[in-house]
Parts: C-alpha cells; structure tokens; sequence
C-alpha cells in the first residue's frame, strides 16, 4: 500500500479557513458522526492447515505505458497547495510490473469457495492529497471500509456499485470524522469517485472468499490459505480488463501464477 505524505504547513493552515467554502457537497458537513459496524456472517468449519498451500505470482506489463499524466487540481486552493503534484493512476508501472491489480479465486475446490474470513479491522481508504489512498483496495464480503479525510478540505466519497451493494454518498469535512460502511456483495472494480473533485478515483473489490490480493508497487501478489485443488485465478487491472488463468495448489507447497498484461 502507497502512502503519500510531506503536506506543506501553508496547505494545512489554508484548509482551515478555505474547508468550508471549496470541496464536496457542504450541505452534508455536518455528517460525521455516523459509523456502521459490520454483523459477524456464519463462519464455516476451520479448515486443516496440512491441506492448505500458496499460490503466488507477480503481474507484467508488455508494451510501453502511457506517461504519467499530471492533475491540475486548481480548482480548489487547498489541493493545489499540496506538497507534491498528483499524477493519474491507471498505469502504475516499476519495471514492467504492474500495481493496483486485484487478484482474486474465481472458481475452486468446494472447500475454498464456501470458506468465510472472520471480521478484522476495517480496510482504510484515506483522501490524502486530494487524491484516494490507496487507490485499489479489497476486502472479503460482509467486511467495512473506514474512509478517512486527511486533507484540509472537504471531499466526498461516492460509489457507484453494479452488483446490488448500497451506493454511498457522503461529504466529510476538512479532517473530519471516519466513516466506516459494510460491503456484503461480491463485486469487482466498483467505482470510487468524489463529486465535485472530477480527478479523484479509486476502486473497492469485495471477495466472495478470502482468498485475494491487490498488487503492490514490485507486481507481486501472494494468497496463502488455499485448500489444495485446482483454482481459476482471476486478475483485474482497471483499463485493462480481467484475466483468468488455472493453477493447482498443493498441501504446503507454492504454486506460481503469473500474469502478463498488453498495452494496446
């Protein structure tokens, strides 16, 4: 996971005075105080960590990435006093290897596919910046995410679900209170978006099991815990699509599973 950090003084000193009149809806500022807190879903039967293996991989780009495109964040002051410029993240690419890939069990053993994960902390997405960190995150069905707003403006978080997850959309002030929401569909790539800063974007992915991953900065993913069996892997990249590949998982054994992604 990316963190951003190296807020200049100036910027955090101007969104005290400019939050209320720049950013995301200020009608709903005052909306901070709510939180839901996920129900604990049935737990299947623990599985036997004899059986249990790893697939691992690391996902590859062929062909040449389009150039980091720079944001002009002018339109609110508090955003364009940040410390660092903000650049669009479709392609995040080091060396070939691609980041923000969700990589997740599409199909696989009964054992692995009925499994549940039990209810951890919340997966944080926090607006830092003026931009969604990080900007893919996942979690298993029934999980939260605690969205936080670090900047001293005010920002929005507004999602745009397409597989029967409620649709949030809510304001939070400069700094103002996390809100933390349950996500109980399994669902791929559902649109984050801020409604009145157009550049900021990010992507919730909810798992039917608790087998998957999002890429980091080196392409790598690894997802432990696998009964042994035959799996179908599928792996998201925002631009690019999905891609499906087959790997047999072995007790106490690391199955490798790459992927190769092409710029059209």
């Amino acid at each position: 996971m990316r963190q951003m950090y190296g807020w200049l003084t100036t910027a955090a000193l101007a969104g005290s005075v400019l939050g209320g009149l720049v950013g995301c809806k200020p009608s709903d500022a005052g909306k901070q105080t709510t939180a839901e807190r996920p129900a604990a879903p049935a737990m299947s039967a623990p599985l036997d960590p004899a059986t249990l293996g790893t697939v691992s991989g690391t996902i590859h780009l062929s062909g040449k990435a389009p150039a980091p495109v720079k944001i002009d964040m002018s339109m609110d002051p508090v955003c364009s006093m940040t410390a660092a410029d903000n650049f669009a993240e479709q392609f995040a690419v080091h060396d070939g290897k691609l980041a923000n890939v969700y990589v997740y069990v599409k199909s696989g053993p009964p054992a692995a596919m009925s499994a549940t994960a039990p209810i951890s902390s919340p997966v944080v997405m926090d607006q830092v910046g003026c931009k969604y960190v990080p900007h893919v995150i996942a979690l298993p069905r029934g999980g939260s995410v605690e969205f936080r707003n670090s900047d001293g403006t005010m920002h929005n978080i507004h999602t745009v679900p397409a597989a029967g997850n409620h649709a949030i959309d809510i304001s939070q002030g400069p700094k103002g209170t996390p809100q933390i929401k349950q996500f109980n569909q399994p669902e791929e790539m559902m649109p984050v978006r801020c409604n009145n800063h157009p550049w900021m974007n990010a992507f919730i992915n909810v798992s039917a099991t608790p087998f998957f991953a999002v890429t980091g900065a080196d392409g790598h993913f690894s997802i432990g815990g696998l009964p042994a069996g035959t799996y179908t892997l599928a792996a998201i990249h925002e631009k690019m699509g999905e891609q499906t590949t087959t790997v047999t998982v072995e007790p106490k054994a690391t199955a490798k599973a790459d992927f190769s992604f092409n710029i059209k």
